[in-house]
């Protein structure tokens, strides 16, 4: 079971699982279970999604229960009318707010795009970052006696494939976990001594006006256990109260929406 933060005559939203691909993908043919369609049997109709996570990332996932109304959030999610705040752990210290302004070429798959040549000018990249906390810890990693981890909010303005996780590699300050873009051996080291067993980057917030009513909707994803032990283990447990917390919506909440 998924679980739903809200949902409406036209919208549901939920708190994606690490790990949980959104849709069905030939370029993971093995795979068996899928948001798209753990959510459409869940509630017994068709889903149509709107935007998509990266699978290992967690959090806020907007789907719409037509097609007319996927198309309106999807010119939403293309015009940048929505606000998304996510939350990572990286390795290092980062001691100040910033903005990083930096274009990405996109990336292609090695299977998909194997055949490809066109040469891809990069596109338009923003991502507006502020640290939270940070820690030391006295386990040695690598070449290191210790290791160091910041909590960041980020909130990025474009859309790339990912744009959070390429941005902050840039910084040099990868988010743990990130298999493709990160620090294998600081990956090993949290998994480990810390138990973060996935990529740190959670997408707490989506803020947005309703497609359908034009009412302001705040999204919130809460954090799973992987995070939340980490918090702890950091002495972020202030940062664990402040950050969105699991809201599931009841059947009567449902019916009334």
């Amino acid at each position: 079971m998924l679980e739903i933060i809200y949902q409406d005559s036209w919208i549901v939203a939920v708190n994606k699982p690490a790990g949980m691909l959104v849709h069905r993908s030939w370029l993971d043919r093995h795979e068996t279970v899928f948001v798209m369609q753990t959510l459409r049997d869940q509630l017994g109709q068709h889903v149509f999604t709107v935007h998509r996570l990266d699978r290992p990332t967690s959090g806020v996932l907007l789907f719409a229960l037509s097609s007319e109304v996927a198309r309106q959030l999807s010119q939403q999610f293309e015009q940048h009318q929505l606000q998304k705040t996510y939350h990572a752990i990286v390795r290092g210290w980062l001691e100040q707010a910033g903005t990083l302004d930096y274009p990405l070429t996109e990336e292609r798959d090695k299977i998909a795009d194997k055949h490809a040549s066109e040469v891809r000018e990069p596109q338009a990249a923003v991502t507006h970052y502020q640290p939270l906390a940070k820690v030391e810890m006295p386990v040695p990693i690598g070449r290191y006696d210790s290791c160091r981890y910041t909590l960041m909010e980020l909130a990025p303005e474009t859309g790339r494939k990912h744009q959070l996780r390429r941005h902050m590699s840039h910084l040099r300050h990868p988010i743990i976990g990130d298999t493709n873009h990160g620090d294998l051996r600081q990956n090993r080291g949290a998994a480990q001594h810390f138990g973060i067993s996935h990529l740190m980057l959670h997408a707490s917030r989506l803020t947005l006006n309703h497609p359908v009513t034009g009412q302001a909707l705040l999204l919130e994803a809460g954090l799973d256990g992987v995070w939340q032990q980490a918090l702890r283990h950091f002495g972020w447990q202030d940062q664990l109260a402040e950050l969105p917390r699991t809201a599931t919506v009841t059947d009567s909440e449902i019916g009334e929406a």
